[in-house]
């Protein structure tokens, strides 16, 4: 028994470190997820300054191509105001040149009358010869009436001449006018013509400068939306880590609870190896006891097992141990009958059961029921682990089945050698530990 008793420790001790280790690679874990998140997180956070100060320089550019196409827009509309007024300008000089055509046709045809009238006078005056002349001038009446007659011819003469010369002049006047507009209208439209070229250039420009600044838009649109990706990702990591810790925090506690109930546990499973290896003592002193007195009938032998097991079975540590209410009752009632006969293929918890048959009967005394034999039986109810094992579970062997009264500790129908009894929960392998209640 004592080397069983330390066999338990022993196992007891591994299960802590065991599950100790796990939670530790579980910590490590997380602890690694959650340093992954955060350097995800820190190169996001590097990526998108790096987008925001992209963005910023693109908005910069673009507000210098915006204010460039800005002052090309002012230029184009200037040059659209020029060219109206050279328009305006244009026409004035055309309906100057027209006037100035008119003009010159009046001032030829005025030229042409006063060249005729002018040589009709002069042909008439020279037909009539020198003769008519004299005429003329020994007609006067008195000296003074001559030179009057010969003046007022000198002067008919002098007056056609500047006659003829001014219309020339007028004439020319209007010719040169004439040529002046033209060449002015030349001017203008060449100006206009000018404009329309710089006009030309300065929207195509403009264009070439909306085509950029668009195209800064774009970048900028695309930027932002992968900085929002970004933002995204960032927010749904620190999600993820603040879920993370807190489930370390709830593990955290939770170890810090298993570890307590551990060492209570530790504490009260040696205090119980110490009462039971007491009691064996006392059981061992009785069984020799027993051998000397070897002529008792065998009814009475099955009797005396019977009251002796029965009393050596302690209930109180199925009370302090964890688990349910009604699996510890499930497991009290079940240490009521033992010393009590194993009979293969029996359900009876007085005159003999099998192990499956055991466990059937126990548990359909509180409305549960189970599968027949031991294979079946360990499909039921859910699985736990051994180190989750409460009184009331179902211990499940290789052929075999138990019920768990705690403290590492079964009571089962063993054989029909022993009966029922209570062993050791690790005697053998276990397969599982199937929870009912």
């Amino acid at each position: 028994m004592k080397k069983g008793c330390r066999r338990l420790t022993i196992i007891g001790l591994c299960a802590i470190v065991f599950f100790t280790t796990c939670d530790k690679g579980i910590y490590q874990v997380q602890a690694t997820k959650t340093d992954e998140l955060k350097q995800q997180n820190k190169e996001d956070q590097d990526r998108l300054e790096d987008i925001d100060d992209q963005v910023n320089e693109l908005a910069e550019e673009q507000e210098g191509i915006d204010a460039e196409i800005q002052a090309l827009s002012n230029n184009i509309a200037e040059l659209m105001a020029s060219i109206s007024l050279l328009e305006e300008e244009i026409e004035v000089k055309k309906a100057q040149i027209e006037q100035a055509k008119i003009d010159l046709a009046e001032a030829q045809k005025v030229e042409q009358e006063q060249y005729e009238a002018m040589k009709i006078r002069v042909k008439a005056m020279y037909e009539s010869g020198e003769t008519s002349l004299l005429d003329i001038f020994f007609s006067a009446s008195s000296m003074q009436d001559m030179l009057n007659k010969a003046d007022y011819i000198e002067k008919m003469h002098e007056y056609d001449r500047k006659l003829l010369t001014n219309y020339k002049i007028a004439r020319q006047n209007v010719e040169d006018l004439k040529e002046n507009l033209e060449i002015e209208e030349s001017e203008l439209e060449e100006a206009q013509e000018g404009l329309k070229e710089e006009m030309d250039s300065v929207e195509e420009a403009r264009a070439e400068l909306e085509a950029i600044s668009a195209d800064y838009a774009v970048q900028i649109s695309k930027a932002r939306q992968q900085a929002e990706v970004y933002k995204t990702q960032i927010k749904q990591r620190n999600a993820q880590i603040k879920q993370i810790e807190a489930e370390e925090e709830r593990k955290r506690k939770e170890e810090e609870e298993r570890k307590r109930k551990e060492e209570e546990e530790r504490k009260r499973r040696e205090e119980e190896a110490k009462r039971a290896s007491e009691n064996n003592n006392s059981s061992d002193s009785n069984s020799s006891s027993d051998s000397n007195n070897s002529s008792d009938s065998n009814s009475s032998s099955s009797t005396t097992e019977k009251t002796a097991a029965t009393a050596t079975v302690d209930t109180s540590s199925i009370t302090a141990a964890n688990g349910s209410a009604k699996g510890k009752e499930i497991a009290a009632y079940a240490c009521g009958f033992v010393g009590n006969p194993y009979v293969a293929g029996g359900t009876s918890l007085t005159n003999g059961a099998d192990c499956s048959g055991f466990t059937q009967s126990v548990f359909k005394a509180y409305g549960y029921s189970l599968p027949r034999n031991s294979t079946s039986q360990r499909s039921v109810g859910r699985e736990v682990s051994y180190a989750e094992a409460e009184p009331g579970d179902i211990i499940c062997y290789p052929g075999h089945v138990a019920i768990y009264i705690g403290n590492g500790k079964i009571v089962h129908a063993s054989s029909a050698k022993t009966g029922i009894k209570i062993s050791n929960a690790l005697y053998r392998d276990i397969l599982c530990v199937r929870r009912v209640v």
